[in-house]
């Protein structure tokens, strides 16, 4: 198994974001149950940041499905590594929403904002278990 992190921003407009939202987990949802991967999106101060898990197969094809998507630009891939065990079992596509632990952890990183391409593959990694372990 595989995991691959990204960051990008959001090219929506605020009258259209929550209707590209709503699509892009719907058919991040859809497209992972049947590749079997399994992530977590969170989206804030227009960026997106995403983890992944899954065959590295259906990985890469994800990966040039992504980088077409005109929702988003500057795409930015993080480390692309083997993985030993899933940190997302549960959730084809887990989806936090804007969230208090998430900014004050960036606040305690340096940013006012939610930044993720200016974060170090060990700032990835504190993210990416903040991530799961917050209860919608």
């Amino acid at each position: 198994m595989y995991q691959l992190c990204y960051a990008s921003c959001s090219t929506s407009d605020n009258d259209k974001l929550l209707e590209d939202l709503r699509n892009i987990l719907k058919e991040a949802r859809d497209f992972n149950v049947d590749h079997e991967i399994r992530g977590v999106l969170y989206f804030a101060d227009q960026y997106f940041f995403q983890c992944l898990e899954g065959k590295k197969e259906a990985l890469d094809i994800l990966i040039e499905k992504l980088k077409k998507d005109t929702r988003h630009k500057g795409f930015t891939l993080f480390e692309y590594k083997p993985v030993n065990k899933s940190h997302f079992v549960d959730w084809s596509m887990k989806y936090v929403r804007r969230n208090s632990v998430i900014q004050q952890y960036m606040r305690d990183q340096g940013f006012e904002l939610f930044r993720p391409k200016l974060l170090q593959p060990h700032q990835v990694e504190e993210l990416i278990t903040l991530l799961v372990d917050i209860k919608d």
